[in-house]
């Protein structure tokens, strides 16, 4: 390599950037130590910004074009190193280029639930998760600001800040918006745009703005969730009467569909129970058909209950029993003098023999005095 190609490798002639990646938002143009030639290219393409610092000083900002380096289109520097229009020789800066394109698909979420008084459940707690977007406006004030001299920053190093901006103001807007729970999902897109509106504010120090900003989802803590599924469940239930006939018929429907697989006989006969089971139940209540002819009405008397059972008695005499006897058939006795108090008895359930004025059901046999015979 000759001298002449030596000395012109030291300037640097044509400056450009092509991101191959996804996440990178500034990249600083490397010189390695070479000077930048007056004169020189440089293009600066859509969705990109080319900030210039000198000395450490921040320089020009181009926007998207192709620009050659030179006094009348660097009128910051010029005015920094007093360049005259005669000035043609190279000069040292650093030059980043920032992405100006948006970053779509970044993650939020509350990493602790949001306490709020929610008009129907009263004190609750939520979580909430979604995406956004954000994207740099302001080159300069963003470089400043958040960059620094760092030579690659990528999106990573500013989402987790992003982030708590982001949960804060969620945070404030929806404990304060005073919507019920059940009703926020029906108004995540009043509620995105009035958090993106609220954060934009905020990042606008930074060189930032947030584009889009979306809600998917908002969640109740686990036992609430199941507490408002139990009173789901019952608000379809409605009449439970109701309700258990509709599914003794889905029984029965299902039963017959399949009267002969595996358990077809069994689930005929639930079948068939259930259906029983319904139409009793129907008939009772005065269902469709009205109350069965052969079913008591609800307002009958009940059954009497079965009669008691009656004794039947044994008499000792001269050490040897004899019976049984009904009780009838001891009062013919008891008139005709064949059984007396002092007779002994005894019956199913008693405690040895006793005399028969003794037992309280046969005491009154000897009190009931017979009729005065006819024509006395």
């Amino acid at each position: 390599m000759g001298i002449f190609d030596f000395l012109s490798g030291e300037f640097i002639d044509v400056i450009h950037w092509v991101d191959d990646t996804r996440d990178t938002m500034v990249w600083r143009f490397e010189r390695h130590g070479h000077e930048i030639k007056y004169g020189a290219k440089l293009t600066v393409r859509e969705g990109q910004a080319a900030v210039f610092v000198h000395e450490g000083q921040l320089a020009d900002v181009f926007t998207p074009g192709l620009y050659m380096l030179e006094t009348n289109n660097m009128p910051i520097m010029t005015t920094l190193q007093h360049w005259d229009h005669g000035f043609q020789s190279p000069f040292k800066s650093e030059i980043y280029f920032v992405n100006t394109t948006r970053f779509t698909d970044l993650k939020w979420g509350t990493k602790n639930p949001i306490m709020l008084r929610d008009p129907e459940f009263g004190p609750t707690r939520i979580r909430a998760f979604g995406t956004y977007s954000t994207r740099v406006t302001d080159p300069a004030k963003f470089l400043t600001e958040i960059v620094g001299t760092d030579g690659e920053f990528t999106m990573d190093e500013i989402s987790y800040q992003v982030r708590n901006i982001i949960v804060q103001s969620f945070s404030r807007i929806i404990a304060g918006s005073g919507i019920p729970v059940l009703d926020m999902a029906a108004n995540t897109a009043d509620l995105g745009k009035l958090v993106a509106a609220e954060i934009s504010a905020v990042v606008a120090d930074y060189g930032l703005t947030i584009p889009e900003f979306y809600i998917e989802n908002i969640s109740l803590p686990p036992a609430v969730e199941e507490a408002l599924d139990k009173r789901t469940s019952m608000g379809l239930a409605g009449n439970l009467g109701k309700f258990t006939q509709y599914s003794a018929a889905e029984a029965m429907t299902a039963a017959a569909k399949n009267p002969g697989g595996a358990g077809g006989g069994m689930g005929a006969g639930i079948g068939a129970g259930l259906g029983m089971a319904m139409a009793g139940q129907m008939a009772g209540q005065g269902g469709p058909w009205g109350p069965s002819a052969h079913q008591p009405s609800p307002s009958a008397s009940p059954a009497p209950p079965p009669p008691p059972v009656e004794h039947v008695w044994h008499i000792a005499e001269n050490g040897q029993t004899h019976g049984p006897y009904s009780k009838a058939a001891l009062g013919r006795m008891a008139s005709d003098g064949k059984l007396t108090r002092d007779s002994h008895v005894w019956t199913a359930g008693q405690d040895g023999w006793l005399k028969a004025g003794d037992v309280q059901e046969l005491a009154q046999l000897f009190t009931i005095l017979p009729p005065p015979p006819p024509g006395a």
